[in-house]
């Protein structure tokens, strides 16, 4: 799949904003206003701080694991697409062999029953890229804690549709100016539905519901909920 242009996708955002015909952009309007997006961001940077303060010893042991067992380094940050379509480093603990996207392209290759899998959720079940630690630092999401930090900075929230590459946009259709509308969360609504085992066009849809019908109380619901989701490991992989 092509990698799309993310800048010739904000030149065309004022078109979509007004299309409104069957698998268009579904943009309705809300009642937030400037103080309420505000008052989310403060939100936001207070209960990620704190959950790094409480988090520090897990950190510490999963940095002092994997520099053991993987060497440096131990963070991998990679380009997603955030608000405003401004792209940024979102942050992970590395789970993934060095050579990761060798690793995938040879074994697309070698299996290309998989291919079909990948191009649709752009995962596997069974990634070949992964090293054994870093699958249970996926099973249970503790590899996504260090984009706390990604939140602190402004270039995340708690709450949102999961952060995106450039190439996702693409499967977005009109619906990325929807997605650009707000900053990428840690959990959503994506995150404490299912996460992998639901389809690609549901988690679309799951992220344009989030977006327009989003509300503070609806992110303490969803961060509530994702407790026993991540628990679960229900579609994480």
């Amino acid at each position: 799949m092509r990698e799309i242009n993310v800048r010739r996708e904000l030149d065309t955002l004022s078109d979509l904003g007004t299309r409104r015909r069957s698998g268009t952009s579904i943009r309705r309007a809300n009642n937030r206003t400037p103080t309420s997006s505000t008052t989310k961001r403060c939100v936001d940077a207070t209960l990620a701080g704190v959950a790094l303060v409480v988090l520090a010893p897990m950190i510490v042991m999963v940095v002092a694991i994997l520099l053991v067992t993987q060497g440096r380094p131990i963070f991998h940050s990679h380009r997603r697409v955030g608000k405003n379509g401004v792209l940024f480093p979102c942050l992970k603990f590395r789970t993934m062999v060095k050579n990761g996207e060798e690793v995938l392209a040879q074994h697309l290759d070698a299996n290309p029953s998989l291919r079909a899998e990948w191009n649709a959720t752009r995962k596997l079940k069974d990634d070949p890229r992964v090293t054994q630690f870093g699958r249970l630092l996926r099973k249970n999401s503790v590899d996504e804690i260090p984009q706390l930090f990604n939140v602190i900075r402004g270039e995340m929230s708690l709450v949102g549709p999961r952060p995106i590459v450039t190439s996702e946009a693409e499967l977005y259709g009109a619906h990325f100016a929807d997605y650009i509308r707000v900053r990428p969360g840690l959990t959503g609504l994506w995150q404490v539905s299912g996460r992998s085992d639901t389809s690609y066009d549901t988690r679309i849809a799951l992220d344009v519901r989030y977006i327009a019908e989003q509300s503070l109380w609806g992110d303490v619901v969803i961060m509530a909920k994702t407790i026993p989701a991540v628990l679960s490991s229900r579609g994480s992989y």
